[in-house]
């Protein structure tokens, strides 16, 4: 079946539509060992930088650990 993302009309296709599959599993061990070493981000953070956009005293973003 072909990929909906890719018409033949297209020039070339989309950065989206060429799988690497060795970027991903590279991409996923990298994001593992990251939150294993606890460069991370909490969701609490991240809620309260996002909840703080268009306010008179926007946050800036989180920092790893926060």
């Amino acid at each position: 079946m072909a990929d909906p993302a890719y018409h033949e009309d297209d020039d070339e296709p989309g950065v989206f539509d060429i799988a690497d599959d060795a970027a991903d599993e590279a991409a996923t061990l990298r994001g593992l060992a990251d939150a294993e070493a606890g460069r991370v981000v909490s969701h609490e953070a991240v809620k309260r930088w996002l909840l703080s956009w268009g306010t008179d005293n926007p946050l800036p973003p989180p920092k790893c650990g926060e």
